[in-house]
């Protein structure tokens, strides 16, 4: 009874109630739409890592990890140009035998890539033929270059599928010769669309032997290296070996060793951080909203005072009249919720094919549970205005 009396008095005057909903709809939309983006950046991370494999290590130039929370974009940028890695990190780490397997390092750099009348910016990887493994690059043509061409320093080249079209169209490259910057280089093989990892298109990328890299680009530098440890060996006891090898020659401070562990970690903790101040956002729109509908339902008691005193007139209690206006504020902060909630739901459908967003069910409890107490909680005194209102002041109010 108390629900169907509700919907009508909503449903009499709609735009008087869409705008006491609006408060609660852009607080519920709002922390809906960044619980789904921070579920789907925690998903992403976690696809690429299990991509890559359990068994990994990073290494990279620079204290990613530090009390501050790593030194931002600028210091990391400046941390990677002077890396204080090469070949002899390489070589150092991989006589940790009882813990490595291989090595794979890396440097790149953005370039002009052409063939021909065709020309196009991508990314020039110098790495190791082991990369194919840990990347999971499959080859649709040709083959990766092997440790000869790594040796022998030949000016090799494998191409991004992406890269690969833009330059050859529906040509096969293999065998073709296609220009880096001022060197010319053959075309051994090109790859299966890969897509982006950790936001790099890994399809515009050229891969080409590190001993190559270094010759066309006069450096000796590494960037990073993944490391791929045994089966069965300890992460950390190997994270822990690494920095004892590096930490002879390096500073402690200009190098970190990581796990996917630690990575997820570190986002996970940036993302509940960012989600309780995104929260405390939402809590002031949220007040906002409640205190709208608070006025709304005021003005709804003052307007219905007539028909207020009829019904205690006609027997209705004061607990009667209270829960009648209580449901109604109950159902106009629902509904804002439901609302919200479809918002979210539609933006998070929206960028699904550029971000993986991820509308949980913990939001979706999380939203209905707080209109729901918004509407008890800010509809309670005008409810308890109308319970409290006199029947024959009420028959005389004009």
């Amino acid at each position: 009874m108390y629900i169907q009396q509700a919907l009508r008095a909503i449903l009499s005057n709609k735009m008087r109630s869409f705008l006491a909903m609006l408060g609660i709809i852009i607080s519920v939309a709002s922390v809906s739409i960044f619980i789904a983006i921070g579920e789907g950046m925690k998903a992403y991370v976690q696809k690429e890592f299990d991509a890559l494999g359990s068994n990994n290590i990073f290494v990279s130039a620079g204290n990613m990890f530090d009390e501050g929370g790593g030194g931002g974009f600028e210091d990391t940028a400046n941390a990677l140009i002077n890396s204080p890695f090469d070949l002899s990190s390489v070589r150092n780490l991989e006589r940790l035998r009882e813990y490595i397997k291989f090595v794979v390092p890396d440097n790149f750099q953005s370039d002009t890539i052409s063939y021909q009348e065709n020309e196009e910016k991508g990314t020039v990887l110098g790495t190791l033929p082991k990369a194919a493994e840990v990347f999971n690059l499959k080859s649709a043509n040709g083959t990766f270059f092997d440790e000869s061409d790594v040796k022998q320093q030949k000016n090799v080249a494998v191409l991004g599928s992406e890269i690969k079209e833009k330059l050859f169209g529906g040509v096969d490259p293999v065998g073709k010769k296609i220009a880096l910057g001022n060197s010319r280089y053959t075309v051994v093989g090109y790859l299966e669309k890969k897509g982006s990892s950790m936001g790099a298109n890994m399809d515009m990328y050229v891969y080409i032997p590190m001993t190559t890299y270094f010759k066309s680009y006069d450096t000796d530098v590494v960037l990073e290296m993944i490391v791929k440890t045994k089966d069965g060996v300890d992460i950390d006891a190997a994270k822990k070996e690494i920095e004892n090898v590096l930490g002879k020659e390096i500073d402690e401070d200009e190098f970190s060793v990581y796990d996917q562990a630690t990575v997820l970690e570190a986002t996970n903790s940036v993302l509940s951080t960012l989600t309780l101040g995104v929260t405390g956002i939402a809590a002031i729109s949220l007040l906002v909203g409640g205190i709208g509908i608070m006025n709304i339902m005021l003005v709804t008691v003052a307007e219905r005072t007539r028909e207020i005193g009829l019904r205690k007139a006609l027997g209705a209690t004061p607990n009667n009249i209270l829960l009648q206006f209580l449901t109604e504020s109950i159902l106009i902060s629902v509904f804002g919720g439901i609302i919200g909630l479809g918002i979210a739901f539609l933006f998070s459908l929206a960028i699904q094919p550029i971000f993986p967003a991820q509308l949980t069910w913990q939001a979706v409890v999380l939203a209905t549970s707080v209109s729901l107490l918004s509407g008890v909680v800010f509809g309670a005194a005008p409810a308890r205005r109308a319970a409290n209102l006199s029947p024959i002041e009420s028959l005389s109010y004009e």
